[in-house]
């Protein structure tokens, strides 16, 4: 299983794009490389990308700076474009599967059949003597998708793997995190315009959502409600103050209009977990996993800790990864590791990978 080579993993998101390059050794992964690039308000906009210009450059400044040789990328998709569902069918093999998916993904998305990628996983049966089984199906709109691939090519990459970044951060969970059999835990990654929840019970998916809230949400309140600049509100929502900048602004204000927000996206993270216990017959939760470039706002933790009403962890994508100190500063790869989640995960992947 050594040595498999691994893509680059490529998480092209709203606020900015995160390149992660890992390599397998006989002891687990080691980071080659990790880097991100910030991209300019509204170059993604609902998942659509309506400034491919500024996104291929990002692309191809994080490869030139760090030296990245490898051609092949994994990268991620969310939102309102990609659609996860667990459905039961009858029992069939993954080939019969295959064949007749078409047919049965109609009744559960919302899109035209000819417009999606269809994926499929079989989950496992659904219960002795039953003759069915569930399957996890995945569609994503082949428009959405050919967009992310054609940026990336013209960056001069190559992408062999499309992954969905709540399954992204999954990937990266289950390669540094024990988890314990039987149990449930929910991994969160809140991203700057999308928040993934992903529900896992003994390690397969059980129940995935994408909502539309992000870390955006918070500079745009501290903005409006504090009359700030954009780059100020930035600044403040992870706690600096830059000199001679803000200084009109009292923390005590920030933290108001912080823990609004926070409040709106615990709010909706609760509505969907409330929606997948009030369908699951053992809802019980043991951990919530946080992850994502928001996961560094604190009122965003202590509010969904409150909500939910079990301990929330900050997710580490470099936990179990060996990281040089030489060559990364480990107290940077600390601040920076919850927004590399997706990152890594889309890292862990090779060509070829189902």
């Amino acid at each position: 299983m050594a040595n498999r080579r691994l893509a680059v993993g490529l998480d092209i998101g709203s606020s900015s794009v995160k390149l992660a390059r890992l390599k397998e050794t006989k002891r687990g992964f080691s980071l080659l490389s990790y880097a991100s690039a910030p991209l300019p308000p509204e170059a993604i906009v609902d998942g659509a990308l309506m400034n491919s210009a500024a996104i291929v450059s990002a692309i191809q400044d994080l490869c030139a700076a760090n030296k990245i040789k490898a051609r092949e990328a994994a990268i991620g998709v969310s939102g309102h474009s990609v659609i996860i569902k667990k459905i039961t069918l009858p029992r069939m093999t993954q080939e019969e599967l295959d064949e007749s998916i078409q047919w049965e993904a109609e009744q559960y998305i919302p899109f035209d059949v000819k417009d999606v990628n269809i994926d499929t996983q079989i989950l496992g049966e659904k219960g002795e003597g039953t003759g069915q089984m569930d399957v996890l199906l995945v569609a994503a709109k082949k428009d959405m998708i050919n967009d992310y691939v054609s940026v990336v090519t013209e960056a001069g990459l190559q992408p062999v793997v499309v992954d969905v970044d709540a399954f992204a951060v999954q990937n990266m969970f289950e390669a540094n995190y024990e988890q314990v059999a039987g149990e449930t835990i929910v991994l969160i990654n809140a991203g700057a315009s999308v928040v993934n929840i992903n529900v896992v019970t003994n390690g397969a998916s059980t129940f995935t959502r994408d909502i539309t809230v992000g870390g955006n949400q918070f500079t745009e309140e501290i903005q409006k409600q504090l009359n700030v600049s954009y780059d100020e509100a930035e600044a403040l929502k992870v706690g600096g103050q830059r000199a001679g900048e803000a200084d009109a602004v009292v923390p005590q204000e920030v933290e108001r209009v912080m823990l609004g927000v926070a409040e709106q996206m615990a709010g909706e993270i609760q509505r969907s977990l409330d929606f997948y216990s009030a369908t699951a017959a053992d809802s019980h939760f043991s951990k919530v996993y946080l992850s994502g470039g928001a996961a560094r706002v604190p009122a965003l933790f202590k509010v969904i800790e409150q909500r939910v009403g079990v301990p929330v962890e900050i997710l580490n994508p470099f936990k179990s990864i060996e990281v040089d100190n030489r060559k990364f500063d480990p107290q940077h790869i600390l601040e920076i590791a919850p927004a590399a989640a997706v990152a890594v995960g889309l890292a862990l992947r090779s060509p070829g990978d189902k």
